[in-house]
């Protein structure tokens, strides 16, 4: 009995093959999708691509580029619908699927199936029934399937089981199409002539432990058709949870940078109430003109309540925050977390989160941030906009981050 085979689906250009689901006039249009301040492009479709538009190019340029493209803000939280249907479709033809990314899943193939008959089936029924086109590869390994995928795109369909099919596919593909080999890695191997990844599994594995660490090795078994990372069926436990990023334009003005940290408090709350997570660690970070500047704090004991969080953040940002620095960036980190079942009880426990539960109610049947703590108030233009209501990371499930 054969070893089961793992396969994999990755949907071709998503944010723009997703506006053309609900966009059909888009179709064979450039597409451009812009981030949450609408400044930068996070997306694009083939034909953007072939204007030479970059990810993360301001818009001005990349019009400048392809003025006869489209450009439209992203919306996560359709995205997440047709990622969901994506997930649905996998696992009406497998009992073990990995939701790993928004627009990736991995899947083991069942025993009894062709590998090239259901790897074709299933791209027609995605592109049949929702008009997204994705690219599947199947293979001995996850990196070998996700190799597969890419190595045709788009709507690319490809199997690699026998060993010249391994072989071929090997030989084609850089070291830098490898997921977890980036460019200082690739450099590091280039020096010993290896820049295909048929070059890295011929090279000795106790080189490639010494150049690329314990998970450079796991790679070389990956690639020689040895699983060595596993099918994730659910979302492993978070070692951190965190809320930030970008703070659109940037600013010193303490007033604005506030109303940044309460409504990061705010999001971080929802997130670890979702996973039904305590934290007893957290740790803020200003990323500014002059560098960065971070601290963090222990808590008195395990909570999710914004009434224990917004005070010790408050006390972070007092401690980090200096007039003469003006700010690009925030980050909000939870870590030292744990679950209800595991968590450390109190012989004076603090009162339940009402608040959190109220707005939580509220929010529901009324909309995300119907109801907000009125330190948000400074940034009303980011809350009018429906497209700052939804972010990658509010996609639950996810097992890669």
């Amino acid at each position: 009995m054969r070893a089961p085979l793992i396969g994999h689906v990755d949907a071709d250009c998503f944010y723009c093959s997703a506006e053309r689901v609900r966009h059909p006039a888009l179709n064979r249009v450039p597409v451009g999708v812009l981030g949450n301040q609408g400044a930068c492009v996070i997306a694009r479709s083939y034909e953007m691509k072939a204007a030479q538009v970059k990810v993360g190019m301001p818009i001005w340029n990349a019009v400048k580029l392809c003025p006869e493209g489209v450009y439209v803000k992203r919306d996560f939280e359709w995205y997440e619908v047709l990622s969901r249907i994506m997930l649905q479709e996998v696992q009406k033809i497998s009992d073990r699927v990995e939701h790993y990314s928004i627009d990736e899943m991995f899947f083991e193939v069942p025993a009894q199936e062709n590998p090239s008959t259901l790897a074709r089936y299933l791209q027609q029924q995605v592109l049949q029934e929702w008009n997204l086109p994705v690219s599947v590869g199947i293979s001995k390994s996850k990196t070998l399937a996700k190799l597969c995928s890419k190595a045709n795109k788009p709507n690319g369909c490809r199997v690699a089981v026998t060993e010249e099919e391994i072989a071929q596919l090997l030989n084609s593909c850089s070291v830098t199409k490898i997921t977890g080999i980036a460019r200082r890695s690739a450099i590091k191997l280039a020096k010993h002539n290896i820049t295909t990844c048929q070059e890295l599994i011929a090279a000795d594995r106790r080189l490639i432990r010494k150049l690329l660490t314990i998970k450079g090795e796991g790679l070389w078994w990956e690639l020689r058709g040895y699983p060595t990372i596993p099918l994730l069926t659910k979302r492993p436990f978070h070692k951190f949870v965190s809320r930030g990023g970008s703070i659109g334009k940037k600013t010193n003005n303490r007033v604005r940078l506030e109303a940044w940290v309460a409504r990061h408090v705010e999001r971080l709350v929802e997130a670890l109430r979702w996973h039904h997570y305590f934290t007893e660690e957290l740790a803020l970070s200003l990323v500014h003109t002059k560098g960065r500047s971070e601290r963090s704090v222990r808590l008195d004991q395990q909570t999710n309540a914004s009434e224990e969080l917004y005070p010790a953040v408050r006390y972070l940002f007092q401690h980090v925050w200096s007039p003469d620095v003006t700010v690009v960036q925030m980050h909000l980190i939870a870590g030292k977390l744990t679950t209800d079942q595991d968590r450390q009880l109190s012989l004076f426990p603090p009162p339940p989160p009402r608040m959190d539960v109220i707005k939580e109610q509220v929010n529901v049947k009324c909309g995300r941030f119907a109801v907000r703590v009125g330190a948000t108030l400074p940034l009303k233009e980011l809350y009018q906009d429906e497209a700052n209501s939804y972010d990658i990371c509010d996609v639950y499930g996810k097992s890669c981050f």
